[in-house]
Order: C-alpha cells, then structure tokens, then sequence
C-alpha cells in the first residue's frame, strides 16, 4: 500500500501526528508511507526509519511572489506520478485539502466538516474521520491518519509509543548531565517571563542551555545568560542538531512549541508551560508535566492576549522538575 501523509506544518502539529507511523507499520508493514511538508520543516521528520519519501513544498514562498504559485504546483504534480493509494490530510485546512486534490488518489481522507477549522475543506475528501474539535490534538493526528487505514489507536498505545524522532547528527562537547530551556514561540503571549526562567535555573543549579531561533529570541537568551553562571547559549544549529541535544539532555523546560514538544517524541522528561493555550495539546506521562495558568481557553478562538503564563510562579515548575528528579 502507497500511503501519502500531508501535514505542512507547524512543527509541534507534526511532531504529534509523526506518533502515528509506528502503529502503521506494525499493522501494515509493509506499506510505502511518504509525508509531504513545508520545506522548513523537513528536518523534523528526517531520519525516521518509517517514512519512505519525504515530499517537500514551500506553499510559504507564495506570499511573497504570487508567480511562485506555478513552480508550486508543478512540484506537487510530480509527485502525483507516485499512484498512491491513499493520501491523508491531517493538516485539515482549505490549502492542505488542495494539496491533497493536485496530488491525487482514489481515496483521500481527512477530518469532516464537524471536526475540523475550515470546513470547506472536508469537502476535498471522500473517506471522513469524526473527532471533537476540541479533543486532545495527539488523538486527533493518530485518528485522522489510522482510522481510514481501518487501524484503531488506544490512548494506552500512545502511552506507551517507542520514540519516534531521530537524528543523524552529532553535538560535541555537551556535558554528562544538563537541562535545555526552550524560552520562544509564535505568540509574545505564549512565552514564559525570562526572569521566571533564571529564577528556575538558579533554583535547580544545573547546568542549562538555552534553545533560541529568532534574534529576539538571541537577545533575550544573551542576558538570560548574563544573570546565571547556570545558563548558557546553544549555538544555533539544524533542526537535526536540536533532536540530537534534546535526545541528551535531563530535562527539557519550555513553551507550548515545536522544541518542547520534541522531547515527548524522544521520550525525555519535560515539563510544558501553557498560558493561552489549551494543555490537551500534549499527552501527559510520568516523566512528561504541564503546568498552566489560572485562564480558560476556547479551543475554537484562542486569546492571544491572554498573559496569564506570566502569573504562573518560577516555585511550581521547580517543584516539579525536583519530582522528576532533576
């Protein structure tokens, strides 16, 4: 069987349908699964052993040359040649459906028009998963893309999944025992206070890298650094790189983003700091913690001004991270 996977983006949303490939190829082992995703993205999936072809795209060039729309297409066209089978959106939005279409196949599946964003996408689809908008996003990746496979995913597999993310890549000079703070994100609001984060470093006195991308990201890590002998820079590096230190590290501290979430597809302990977000985002285990704060969240209208993570107290997240033995 010839399996097309569509999820562009972002990369905590494929990371969290990424869990699905095991339970995929136990059932169906021998199936050519292949992913297409936003170019950016691509090294989150590569080096995974169950995906045959990773089909990159770059929808993103398109905002800033409306020509790049024909070169786009004719990607896309080149890989309906493949003759899949059966192509899944789990993206489930008008653009990700389209994509869907251009490639083409006899069955295209996808989320109906109950359960997902844009509904005029589930018109794009002719096999149709049910699942609450608002249910937990990890059983909604692995449903969309098992059940048209007619596989049925437990939480309890979930629980127990092996880990999913790998890298080929090599980091020198990291030490024996240290922990990794992830401290951005795509909404101001969504980032923990950095002076909360030292307080944590301070607090747990081990030695801590700090994960940063944009030059915002840069400055506020530099003086980060600048208040804690605990608290270093990463170097800016791959997205392959990044698996590799998050595979070694204690604990990974962080915001609800793509980084954070790489620590529960590599099965280390991490603790997820939500603000605006709902915490149904992640799977909560032993060695996997969220904390929130006080606000309630609309899962159909997210509150991007909604700051409460900052009222979320340093003491909570060093209390945890003690019980992880940290």
């Amino acid at each position: 069987m010839k399996i097309c996977i569509v999820k562009l983006s972002a990369m905590g949303d494929i990371i969290h349908a990424m869990v699905a490939l095991q339970f995929i190829k136990k059932e169906i082992p021998d199936a050519q699964i292949d992913w297409v995703v936003e170019s950016a993205f691509k090294g989150v999936l590569q080096n995974n052993p169950h995906i045959d072809n990773i089909l990159s795209i770059n929808l993103k060039s398109i905002k800033k040359d409306k020509s790049e729309i024909f070169n786009q297409y004719k990607i896309l066209k080149s890989y309906s040649k493949n003759n899949y089978d059966i192509i899944i959106d789990a993206q489930g939005l008008l653009k990700s459906a389209i994509v869907s279409r251009i490639i083409g196949a006899k069955t295209i599946a996808g989320f109906d028009k109950e359960s997902i964003r844009e509904s005029i996408a589930s018109l794009f689809y002719n096999k149709k998963v049910h699942i609450a908008y608002d249910a937990n996003t990890i059983d909604r990746n692995a449903a969309v893309i098992c059940e048209p496979l007619g596989i049925e995913i437990t939480s309890e597999k979930i629980l127990n999944k092996e880990k999913f993310l790998f890298s080929s890549s090599h980091v020198e000079n990291l030490p024996d025992v240290f922990n990794l703070f992830v401290i951005g994100s795509t909404w101001e609001s969504r980032n923990y206070p950095k002076e909360k984060f030292v307080e944590i470093a301070k607090a747990l006195k081990t030695q801590t890298f700090i994960v940063w991308g944009s030059e915002e990201e840069h400055q506020k890590a530099l003086w980060m650094q600048e208040q804690s002998e605990f608290l270093h820079l990463l170097p800016k590096g791959s997205l392959d790189e990044l698996k590799f230190v998050i595979s070694k590290c204690s604990l990974l501290i962080g915001n609800d983003t793509g980084p954070t979430h790489m620590a529960w597809g590599l099965n280390v302990p991490s603790i997820t700091i939500f603000g605006p977000t709902p915490t149904n985002r992640v799977y909560v285990t032993p060695i996997n913690r969220v904390v929130k704060s006080n606000s309630i969240v609309n899962h159909h209208k997210l509150d991007k001004n909604d700051f409460s993570i900052c009222n979320i107290e340093s003491d909570e997240i060093v209390k945890i991270a003690k019980e992880l033995n940290v």
